[in-house]
This record gives structure tokens, sequence and C-alpha cells, in this order.
């Protein structure tokens, strides 16, 4: 799970924090990379050499799949998630899945996943890409420290994770 949100409160780190349970009620291993704790002056000099962002790409390497999730801004992905994307190597993502997620106020925004995250993933070398999925704000609500995804998109979102579930296992 890689999110881009660079706020803390972020309703967008929430969704990377159900995914990623989700996900372990399968077994499957999960682990939620934050870029927004990443060491910022490392991230926009693309200095690899520094520990928190090599751990980082060495997280990404080893794991069988990756779930993006970004809010929108301006009709795109978040520029954090952009800055670290860029730090990957060139076909960083060989022989994994994908799952593209995308939290906003407004449907308006939701081809964000086709038009915007899609091609990036796919020059990353992606060996498939899950369809993706645009969670509408007020289809999630906190409640505590946790999110509660009402039922205009809950199962839906269960539904493209089920799906992303089996394709990080290869034909």
């Amino acid at each position: 799970m890689i999110s881009g949100s660079p706020s803390p409160t972020s309703k967008t780190e929430l969704v990377g924090d159900h995914v990623a349970r989700r996900l372990a009620e399968h077994e499957w291993q999960a682990g939620h990379l934050k870029v927004r704790t990443l060491p910022a002056q490392a991230m926009l000099s693309a200095d690899t050499s520094d520990p928190a962002i090599g751990e980082a790409l060495e997280r990404v390497s080893r794991a069988d799949g990756v779930v993006l999730a970004t809010p929108t801004y301006k009709a795109s992905y978040s520029g954090l998630l952009k800055v670290f994307l860029d730090l990957l190597p060139q076909y960083g993502f060989t022989g994994k899945a994908v799952l593209p997620l995308a939290t906003g106020g407004s449907a308006a925004h939701v081809l964000v996943l086709d038009y915007a995250l899609r091609p990036v993933v796919h020059s990353l070398g992606a060996r498939h890409v899950v369809q993706g999925f645009f969670l509408l704000d007020k289809h999630m609500e906190r409640v505590g420290g946790a999110l509660r995804i009402l039922p205009e998109s809950a199962e839906a979102l269960d539904d493209v994770i089920e799906k992303f579930r089996k394709a990080l296992i290869p034909s």
C-alpha cells in the first residue's frame, strides 16, 4: 500500500489502512507506505542513497503487488505520489499487480484513474493493473481513528480488493 496524501488526517490514508487490513484477512502481508512520512529534501532531490528512501524503494521492490491510493487534486493524482513514483526504477512495477485507488469530492474526477494514474503504472511495467476504484468523500466517514465505508461504495470496494487479491497470484 502506497498512499500519496500530504495530510496527516487524510481519509485516503485511512482507505489504505482499510485495504491493508482486508488483504491481511486473506493472509497477505500488507504494509502501508505513507509517502508524506519520507524526508522531503531527499525525495525532491531524488536522493535514493537516503536510508528512508532506500528502504521505501526496497519495500516496493519486494512486493508482489502494489495498491496506490491518492487524493484527487486538480483532476490528477497528488504531486507527492508523483515525486515518489519518479524515484522508482524505470520498470519498478515489473511482475507486480497494481490496484489504483483515488478519493475525491466529485465523481467528475473519476477519470484520474484511467487518464492520469494508469498510464504511469503501465510505464512502470506492471504485470497486471486491476480496474481502479474512485471513492467519493461523502461515502467515507471517520469513526475514531478508523474509516467506515458507507454502503454506497463498500460492496464495490470489496469487489475491487478481491480482484486485486486474485491478481496477486500469477497464472
